[in-house]
C-alpha cells in the first residue's frame, strides 16, 4: 500500500483479514495523509493539520465501518460567511435570503422570488451560468463569484457547472451545511481511528519512505494512493491541481465564534478561517488555533489538494489512464491515484468495494483492476 491514509488503510486492512501480508508506506512521517490529526502543543486543540475534514455519509455500511474504530460524536457544519460588510450563514437558506434582502418572506415566497431572480438559462456550461440560473446575480455576486474566483485562480466563467451543482439551495432556516443522515467527528481524532485500523498483525508500517515505482514488480501487487502521474514520474506532464497553504494563528478566548467562516470578497486575499477548537465543541479549551486559508496553483513541491480536471487535464488523463492500463500488478486508488476529488466516506466505500473486486479476482483468477473506480 503506497500511502497511508485512508485508501491504504482501509484496503491493507481488507486484505489483512483475508490473510494477506501487508506493507504500508509513506513518505510523510505520520499516519492518515491529508486526514492526519493532532493535538497542539500551546492550546491543547485537535487540530486538522491538512485542513478541516467533517465526516458526513448517507451509506450505513461505511457509517458502521467508522465506528466499529472510533467513537463519533455529532457534529454539525454551519458554515458562516463574511461577505459585503455582513455576515450570513451557509448554504443559502431562508435566513440568508431574507437577511440579504432585508425581507421576512416565507418558503414559498422566497422561492418564487429567486426564481424571478435567476436568470433564464435552460443548460448552464460554466459555473457562472449555473449560478445565475440558481440563484441570480446578486447572491452569485455576493457568495460565489469571489470565493469561486479564489479557490480556483480562474475566472468563474472558465469553471465548469458541475462544480456548483452539488451545492443545496434551501427554502427553510436549515443551516447544517450537508444533508447527510450520518454526520460526525471521531472523538479521538483521525490519525487515532486510521492507527486502529492499521492495527492489525498481518499489516506492516513504514513511515518516511519513498516509495520508487520501479520496484512495483517486486511485489505481488502495488496499490497506489499516489498521484496518478507521479507514478510515471510525469512523463507526459503533470496534472493540475490547486494547493493550500494556511497562515496559523492563536488567539484568546474564542475568536469567531464558529468552526468555518468564509470570505466571499474578492480583494479578501483568503478564502476562509478555520477555529479548530469548534470542531470538537465537546471539548473546552481557553485559548485557539485558527488557520487561514488561501489556495494558489500547484508547484511541484507543493501538496495537490483538488484536481482542476479541466479540458487540457482530462486530455492528459487519458493518456495516464491508457498507461496505467498497461501495468499488470498496480491498480491505483484515492483521490490521487484516480484524480477526482473524494469525500472520506466515498473514499472508504472505494476502498472497501476495491478489495473486494481485488479478492474476488484473485479467486477467479482474472486481472486485478486497474483502478478503484476509473477516473474518465
Amino acid at each position: 500500500m503506497v500511502g497511508a491514509g485512508l485508501s491504504g488503510a482501509v484496503i491493507g486492512r481488507v486484505l489483512a483479514e483475508a490473510g494477506h501480508q501487508i506493507t504500508v508506506v509513506d513518505t510523510r512521517d505520520h499516519i492518515g495523509g491529508n486526514c492526519h490529526t493532532a493535538r497542539d502543543a500551546e492550546t491543547g486543540v485537535m487540530v486538522h493539520t491538512y485542513g478541516p475534514h467533517i465526516f458526513h455519509t448517507d451509506d450505513a455500511e461505511v457509517w458502521g465501518y467508522v465506528n466499529d474504530f472510533a467513537t463519533f460524536l455529532p457534529f454539525k457544519n454551519r458554515v458562516k460567511t463574511t461577505a459585503k460588510g455582513q455576515v450570513f450563514s451557509l448554504p443559502v437558506n431562508l435566513h440568508t435570503i431574507n437577511q440579504f434582502y432585508n425581507k421576512t418572506m416565507r418558503p414559498e415566497e422566497a422561492r418564487a422570488f429567486i426564481a424571478n431572480q435567476a436568470a433564464d438559462i435552460p443548460d448552464p456550461q460554466t459555473f457562472e451560468e449555473q449560478a445565475l440560473a440558481f440563484v441570480g446575480p446578486d447572491l452569485y455576486d455576493a457568495f460565489f463569484k469571489g470565493y469561486t474566483q479564489k479557490q480556483w485562480g480562474c475566472s468563474p466563467t472558465e469553471l465548469p457547472a458541475a462544480i456548483l451543482k452539488r451545492l443545496p439551495l434551501r427554502f427553510n432556516y436549515d443551516d447544517n451545511y450537508f444533508f447527510h443522515a450520518f454526520q460526525g467527528m471521531p472523538e479521538e481524532g483521525y490519525t487515532v481511528m486510521i492507527e486502529r485500523i492499521l492495527d492489525h498483525p498481518g499489516i506492516t508500517v513504514e513511515l518516511n519512505r519513498a516509495f520508487d515505482p520501479a520496484e512495483a514488480p517486486d511485489w505481488d501487487h502495488v496499490f497506489w494512493s499516489g498521484p496518478l502521474d507521479g507514478f510515471f514520474g510525469y512523463n507526459l506532464g503533470r496534472l493540475g491541481y490547486r494547493t493550500l497553504d494556511f497562515e496559523t494563528f492563536r488567539a484568546e478566548g474564542d475568536y469567531q465564534g464558529c468552526a468555518v467562516m468564509n470570505y466571499g470578497d474578492v480583494d479578501v486575499p483568503y478564502t476562509r478561517i478555520t477555529e479548530h477548537k469548534h470542531f470538537s465543541p465537546w471539548e473546552s479549551h481557553e485559548n485557539s488555533i485558527l488557520y487561514k486559508e488561501s489556495a494558489r496553483e500547484c508547484g511541484p513541491d507543493d501538496i495537490p489538494y483538488y484536481p482542476i480536471r479541466l479540458v487540457d487535464e482530462k486530455a492528459m488523463l487519458a493518456d495516464y489512464v491508457a498507461a496505467a492500463e498497461a501495468v499488470d500488478n498496480v491498480t491505483f486508488v484515492g483521490r490521487l491515484g484516480t484524480y477526482r476529488y473524494l469525500d472520506m466516506d466515498v473514499t472508504i466505500r472505494e476502498s472497501l468495494d476495491c478489495a473486494a473486486d481485488w479478492l474476488k479476482a484473485q479467486a477467479d483468477g482474472t486481472p486485478a483492476p486497474t483502478f478503484s473506480k476509473a477516473p474518465l
